[in-house]
């Protein structure tokens, strides 16, 4: 009798022993972070809030309003400026075409002096 409670509780001690192994390698297979903190906001989508058509649309419309407007404002401006200069006798041309030739370039040394500042000053600074 006293060797077949013995086997019985060898046997039963292996099978919690098998048990408690299995239990523990499942445990710890698992992301501890999650078990920690939730849930992670990995795999989360964020809710969509769509605004109503109507109210889509009528941003679009007034986009394509603004977006008009502003062309419009462009090609007027233009074409100003090449009716100004149409309406000029020749000399007037040829001084005007002079003179924007002058400003740009006086503009473009003007860009170069202010790089040339800036690079001293950067290097004075750092």
């Amino acid at each position: 009798m006293e060797r077949f409670s013995l086997k019985k509780i060898v046997i039963l001690f292996f099978v919690l022993l098998v048990a408690t192994g299995t239990a523990n390698a499942q445990l710890f297979h698992r992301n501890p972070e999650k078990r920690i903190f939730g849930k992670s906001s990995i795999g989360k989508k964020e809710a969509k809030v769509k605004e109503p058509r109507k109210v889509s649309k009528a941003k679009k419309k007034q986009e394509a309003k603004q977006k008009k407007i502003k062309n419009d404002n462009k090609k007027a401006a233009e074409r100003s400026r090449e009716r100004t200069y149409d309406i000029q006798t020749d000399d007037v041309k040829a001084r005007m075409k002079r003179n924007q030739k002058e400003i740009e370039a006086r503009d473009k040394e003007k860009k170069k002096r202010t790089k040339k500042g800036t690079k001293t000053a950067g290097r004075k600074y750092n």
